[in-house]
């Protein structure tokens, strides 16, 4: 099963404020998505998300989430391979799913599916 491509990527910061000050400035656009918590772009079919205190999260780095059409599908296919599982599916939101998942290196790697229709 192929993907859709990676959409969206999280990064994780310390300060939430300095961090949408420069993507501001890289984007070229406020964040459409602008909470104490988390703040998103959606600039030329793709999704940057700031998450502060990401590393409390587990968060070592940027995480690039590939879109799929089942994620289920997708992770036993990746386990099968030698993928493991870091993070189960969960809803964070109107229906979107999203689980991550280490390769043989331990790079984390994520999934994002959107609600079916």
């Amino acid at each position: 099963m192929s993907t859709q491509g990676i959409k969206t990527v999280l990064h994780p910061v310390t300060d939430l404020a300095a961090a949408k000050a420069v993507y501001t400035a890289l984007l070229g656009i406020e964040p459409q998505a602008d909470a104490p918590y988390y703040a998103g772009y959606d600039v030329e079919g793709q999704h940057i998300g700031l998450v502060p205190n990401g590393a409390q999260q587990g968060m070592t780095g940027p995480v690039t989430y590939w879109h799929v059409g089942d994620i289920e599908a997708k992770l036993a296919e990746v386990t099968a391979a030698g993928g493991t599982v870091k993070d189960e599916p969960k809803d964070v939101g109107n229906g979107r799913l999203v689980a991550t998942f280490t390769d043989a290196d331990g790079n984390v790697l994520g999934l994002l599916q959107d609600a079916r229709s």
